[in-house]
């Protein structure tokens, strides 16, 4: 029996263009079936048309249905479909929820104005949908915003929002992007219990293969709109037939093998953070320590990795660094000069862009929507370097050449960048102060294994031929393995372990980093 089944689906926009070629593929009843493959490849589009979300005006081919029913045929089969036959979670779990209602209101939605429950009666599913997905003390959280949940805690609410019809296929985009190892795999197994329990059919979206591999049965990968290889998961992981599988598998980064970061045997520190502290006062209720008595030391030209949960503190160190937070306490050197507190003056502020620059997680939120890539990077020169019309633009276009862009990316404006595009604008931007020391903050978590190798490999690159400092903050353990020397851990705002990545990763000796380590997905390879 097959529950969702599509043959040979085309989609053509507007202006002609065919963004998907024929695709083909198919979820049994109680079975997860992965689709993996770059930025652009198809993998949302075709997700999407088993809901019907598609964009206006686009001119769709071949079939799909749901349990019978066609959700390519607006009217009441796609409605039902949406009601009851399928769900979708969304990868960014803040976008997909209204931050002025609170969790139980959009829990119980559906329920009351689709299927007329009664309050109290909706209220006591969503406290048995929330227990489901392993949310502490649900009936609390009714109450609250989406603003006082984690990330992983908030995905939580979205999977429970989606649960609420009983639906017989999830669909999931892209789900544990942003989220921390140990909460992806208490989400994952979240998804697997649900499965096994109900009977629900999964079309997983993913660019991380070691996920695929350890969540899905088989496994679809896609290229520019069709598909080019498909079959058990474990088969097209480890004996690919398709050479673009092949570069895929290539590209993820192995928690196993050697270290290829060399340390730094310099005798001059670029960065030392000495007892470090940031507490939040929070009226009415208890304080939270955001980091305690922080110490750390990176040598010129040296490269070091912060790893840890959500709420580690992993972010409030790097943004204490970079002068976006005060510390409470101890003291910051870069460049043996003290960065102490927040820049309030022009010059103040001038001076620690000049000595620190940030690297943020969505290129596309650090981008203003209007400024085209070469203008974003001029506007940098002219104020950090004086240069200004040709000399500017030519500078630019140097930048983006470096990382691996061309002169075309000068007037493309941000939402006509992909993902990876985006990086490397942000990435140009922040080399054009010439900065000494270089922090980013999960700079390559969203991008697929392809690009996310591009970026690393560019940044690999600008530090041999620049000598550049590198503050690297990532959930992703294999990631930390092929960028970093060196490698600190932080739980609750203090640092618990801290050594070479390899000893680290091979020998962990706190019990926390050993948490970390078990809860990466099994390699595919």
């Amino acid at each position: 029996m097959t529950l969702l089944d599509i043959r040979d689906l085309t989609l053509d926009l507007p202006n002609g263009i065919r963004l998907l070629h024929g695709i083909s593929l198919s979820v049994a009843p109680g079975e997860t079936v992965g689709l993996v493959g770059e930025s652009g490849s198809g993998k949302s589009l075709t997700a999407r048309s088993v809901l019907g979300l598609l964009p206006d005006g686009a001119a769709l081919g071949g079939s799909a249905t749901v349990d019978g029913r066609s959700p390519l045929r607006a009217g009441a089969d796609r409605q039902e479909i949406r009601r009851h036959e399928a769900a979708m979670v969304f990868q960014d779990p803040r976008a997909g929820i209204n931050p002025m209602r609170t969790v139980g209101d959009h829990v119980t939605e559906a329920l009351r104005l689709c299927e007329g429950w009664p309050a109290g009666k909706a209220r006591d599913r969503a406290v048995e949908l929330l227990t489901a997905v392993r949310l502490p003390a649900p009936s609390e959280h009714l109450e609250q915003h989406p603003h006082e949940l984690s990330g992983g805690m908030l995905q939580r609410v979205m999977i429970a929002g989606a649960l609420s019809a009983s639906p017989k296929l999830l669909v999931c985009d892209e789900p544990t992007t942003a989220l921390d190892v140990t909460t992806q795999a208490e989400i994952v197994q979240v998804l697997r219990d649900l499965c096994a329990q109900t009977g629900m059919g999964m079309l997983f979206i993913t660019h991380d293969l070691n996920l695929a591999g350890s969540l899905c049965d088989r496994l679809v990968v896609m290229k520019d709109g069709a598909v080019v290889e498909e079959g058990p998961a474990r088969s097209v992981l480890t004996a690919p037939a398709a050479d673009y599988t092949r570069r895929l598998v290539a590209a993820t980064p192995k928690l196993t093998g050697a270290v290829t970061v060399a340390p730094e045997t310099s005798a001059d520190a670029q960065l030392v953070v000495t007892g470090v502290g940031k507490t939040y006062r929070r009226r009415g209720r208890s304080d939270v320590a955001a980091v305690v008595d922080a110490e750390l030391v990176i040598p010129r030209g040296g490269s070091l990795a912060v790893v840890g949960e959500s709420g580690s503190g992993k972010s409030t160190l790097a943004r204490m660094i970079v002068g976006l937070e005060e510390p409470d306490a101890g003291e910051i050197r870069i460049g043996g000069r003290s960065m102490a507190g927040i820049p309030r003056t022009r010059a103040e502020r001038l001076e620690r862009a000049k000595s620190v620059q940030m690297v943020f997680q969505d290129p596309y939120l650090s981008l203003d929507p209007r400024i085209p890539a070469g203008r974003a990077i001029e506007d940098v020169l002219t104020l950090h370097t004086g240069r200004t019309g040709a000399a500017a633009r030519a500078r630019a276009l140097e930048l983006l050449v470096a990382v691996g862009l061309s002169e075309e990316h000068l007037t493309a404006r941000p939402r006509t960048l992909s993902g990876g595009q985006r990086q490397r604008v942000a990435i140009a931007r922040a080399l054009a102060v010439e900065p000494e020391l270089l922090v980013m903050d999960e700079a390559t978590s969203a991008l697929d294994v392809s690009v996310q190798a591009q970026v690393l490999d560019l940044v690999a690159g600008i530090r041999q031929q620049q000598g550049l400092t590198l503050l690297f903050i990532s959930h992703d353990l294999a990631v930390v393995r092929r960028v970093c020397a060196e490698t600190i851990v932080m739980k609750r705002g203090r640092i618990v372990e801290a050594g070479p990545t390899s000893q680290l990763l091979d020998d962990p000796q706190h019990e926390y980093t050993r948490l970390l380590i078990d809860s990466v997905p099994v390699p595919v390879v």
